[in-house]
């Protein structure tokens, strides 16, 4: 089959022929039919985030089932489906609570395993991980929620719970901060949006920001005091959806007492151990989420409100390309970005 594959850290990605997946006993594969390019797929390449080598990339897509293990028994060929970036065993008692995403013994495809940016892709534990697709949802809209969206929804709907006509400040107004600003607004909640992009703010206001923050130059807690500023004394709730010490603090320092800050970017290297301003997090009983991908179980709450409208995805997809596209996507992650929202891999037009 055909599939993007690349065999050392920051190594040209090429496109190539490999063998077919293998289908587990447990498990499905998919021919795909859409999948996202992700910045954590641009982690993994340059070694920020290490994965096994070769690898495919590719953690976020939809397709059709083409293949069904011996055992699995919810699942039929020509099944319309897709699937989180964190699938469960689904033999412990996280996956049996529905709790896929912190599973311990969890896999990735993309980065435990060869991922989706390829022709097929196998999928473990399918009676765990797989999720049906309304008929309806194209297949580059369902691919576009597996990870950024699938975490922004998790993220302000289980952690960060905005009532309607709360503040919510997003802080990096990529592909998960635009969803995160997308579902916030989608709650009822005022929503404030930081980056140091003029593209991405205006991505951001067209989204349905009340207001936005130039972030450029500016120090975190200054970028705090922006947001307590601008939200007549802090935001109930703020979202790191970049990633890093300094958005991490600024968030922290945007929030009202009794605020919560949910922590959704990637803190890697470096950053991977931060110094949290824990005397404000005491002295105003500020609440510290960390939310990790999406489970299982609350896919089909999320897929309804996109089927009907309510969350508009496709607002979400700044640009749609070939799997031969894919290589040069990747490593145009490297320079400032030219284009805002998330690309997006079609494999059937």
């Amino acid at each position: 089959m055909r599939a993007v594959i690349y065999h050392e850290v920051g190594g040209t990605p090429v496109l190539a022929d490999v063998p077919e997946p293998v289908c587990a006993s447990d498990g499905v594969v998919l021919r795909v039919g859409a999948a996202g390019v992700c910045r954590s797929d641009w982690h993994s390449w340059l070694g920020h985030d290490p994965v096994p080598l070769p690898v495919v990339p590719g953690h976020e897509y939809a397709g059709e089932i083409v293949e069904v293990g011996r055992d699995v028994a919810r699942w039929r060929a020509g099944d319309r489906v897709t699937v989180p970036f964190a699938c469960g065993c689904g033999r412990c008692g996280w996956c049996d609570a529905g709790m896929t995403n912190v599973c311990p013994d969890q896999t990735q495809p993309g980065f435990t395993s060869f991922g989706a940016w390829a022709d097929l892709v196998a999928v473990p534990a399918a009676d765990t991980n797989v999720v049906a697709l309304p008929a309806a949802l194209p297949y580059v809209d369902a691919a576009s929620l597996g990870c950024r969206f699938a975490t922004a929804y998790h993220a302000v709907t289980s952690h960060g719970v905005p009532r309607p006509g709360d503040w919510v400040a997003v802080h990096g107004c990529g592909g998960v901060g635009l969803s995160a600003v997308l579902v916030a607004v989608q709650r009822g909640a005022r929503v404030i949006g930081v980056d140091v992009s003029p593209a991405a703010r205006e991505a951001a206001a067209a989204l349905g920001t009340e207001v936005v923050v130039a972030a450029e130059g500016l120090e975190p807690e200054a970028i705090g005091d922006a947001v307590r500023e601008l939200t007549g004394g802090g935001a109930h709730v703020s979202v790191d959806a970049l990633g890093g010490a300094s958005s991490m603090t600024a968030s922290i320092a945007s929030l009202r007492r009794h605020g919560r800050h949910v922590q959704v970017g990637l803190m890697l290297e470096s950053d991977a151990a931060p110094t949290v301003p824990m005397g404000r997090v005491l002295a105003e009983e500020l609440e510290i989420y960390g939310s990790h991908g999406m489970p299982v179980s609350d896919y089909p709450e999320m897929l309804a409100l996109v089927a009907s409208g309510a969350l508009d995805v496709s607002r979400l997809v700044g640009r749609v390309i070939t799997l031969d596209e894919a290589p040069a996507a990747l490593e145009a992650m490297s320079a400032p970005p030219t284009h805002h929202g998330m690309a997006v891999i079609d494999l059937v037009s």
